[in-house]
């Protein structure tokens, strides 16, 4: 196969295939920016694979950086972007079901590919636009199809994560798994425990934000995957509740989890600890969290203008999307709509400080003083009070008692 009409990125990245040709050395776009290419989906990432090995790369190139020299990776600077560039390299004793204890560099393209996940990552773009395709990665692009790279459980046993990368693919790309690789999650699916939590939730996030997450999900069941998954080992019916839906289209990673978290009925009080356990961040933790008690209200229809004040239009749309994918009845019109209309949408646009309340009211800095702000500001979003500072000022008198 030759694509006569290569893509901006390959093209500005050719100059450092072609001057490491010129040495004498083999030089690919390899993965993902290949499959992607194909497919006719947006580059991310441009991954080149080299015969040449790192002192020899820091040898053609005036300008480099290390960024994973004990892999064989060099980053070459040369031509004004960064290009990383992997030495060709076979890998054993993946002791820990992730990483490899030993690395070593060949010159052969055939063995480096052998190694990856899956055939439709396993091919290799000249310069010229020609693809090498020795695993049949072209033929399962063209029939929809995630199969392993050789023996599934070869693959899996040297990473354990390339089981969730299958059903996250199989999200993603809206393709299916092949049979044998599908037996090979099912029969390594406990090796999943092995892997570091943080990296499974990325894969899990993608999974609910890809093109077709029903298909990953109902693999994750098939295979018993989700039994290894942090916070999902009890939560079968909640996933074959969410394989039954078909209006999917989550935007980022707080709608995905608000989905989980929502579609699984968790108490609002216990789901910080649930999300803790994923090592997320204070403020995804946060932000999750509020959409889910958002979504709780619009299902009993009780948002009120405290409510909305907290939200704000990044995460009304987040909310939008959970609801349409979990059939929420809603108006996202006549919501943003109220939204807009509240007379303050942020803590700071409320017409008194807490030093003002300080220096004119008497109240003292500690507790009361931001109960009195929370107070006022209840006071403005129902209306009971202009947000202006004289009327503040008296209301904040009255509270202070």
């Amino acid at each position: 196969m030759i694509i006569e009409q290569l893509p901006t990125e390959f093209k500005e990245a050719e100059p450092v295939l072609a001057q490491i040709e010129a040495a004498g050395f083999e030089a690919y776009f390899v993965g993902g920016c290949v499959r992607d290419t194909i497919l006719g989906q947006p580059l991310h990432d441009i991954d080149i694979a080299t015969s040449a090995y790192p002192s020899e790369i820091k040898a053609i190139f005036s300008r480099t950086v290390d960024t994973g020299i004990e892999h064989g990776t060099v980053m070459i600077l040369d031509h004004g972007k960064g290009y990383e560039t992997t030495t060709f390299r076979t890998e054993s004793g993946y002791q820990d079901f992730r990483r490899p204890d030993e690395v070593t560099f060949v010159r052969s393209l055939a063995e480096d590919l052998q190694r990856r996940d899956f055939t439709i990552n396993a091919l290799a773009l000249k310069r010229t636009g020609e693809v090498i395709d020795l695993f049949d990665g072209l033929h399962d692009l063209t029939n929809c199809l995630i199969r392993a790279v050789g023996n599934p459980d070869e693959r899996f046993h040297e990473d354990a994560l390339r089981m969730m990368r299958a059903v996250r693919f199989a999200s993603q790309l809206d393709f299916e798994i092949d049979p044998e690789t599908i037996q090979g999650i099912t029969d390594n699916a406990t090796l999943l425990s092995k892997i570091a939590v943080e990296r499974i939730q990325v894969e899990l996030e993608k999974l609910f934000m890809g093109t077709n997450p029903t298909r990953g999900l109902q693999v994750m069941l098939e295979t018993n995957l989700f039994k290894y998954t942090p916070t999902l080992a009890d939560q079968r019916t909640t996933l074959q509740d969410l394989v039954a839906l078909d209006n999917w289209y989550l935007t980022s990673p707080v709608s995905a989890l608000a989905t989980l978290m929502f579609a699984g009925g968790y108490a609002d009080e216990t789901i910080p600890d649930l999300l803790k356990q994923w090592k997320l961040s204070n403020d995804c933790i946060k932000e999750t969290r509020l959409v889910v008690q958002f979504l709780d209200a619009l299902q009993k229809q009780q948002v009120t203008p405290e409510l909305l004040f907290r939200m704000n239009a990044k995460r009304l749309q987040w909310a939008h999307e959970v609801a349409q994918v979990l059939n929420i009845e809603h108006d996202q019109a006549t919501i943003l709509r109220d939204y807009e209309e509240l007379p303050i949408h942020d803590s700071h646009e409320l017409a008194i400080k807490g030093g003002d309340l300080i220096t004119t009211v008497g109240i003292k800095p500690g507790p009361q003083l931001g109960q009195i702000i929370r107070q006022l500001q209840v006071a403005v979003l129902t209306q009971k009070a202009k947000n202006q500072p004289i009327d503040l000022i008296a209301l904040a008198s009255k509270l202070k008692g």
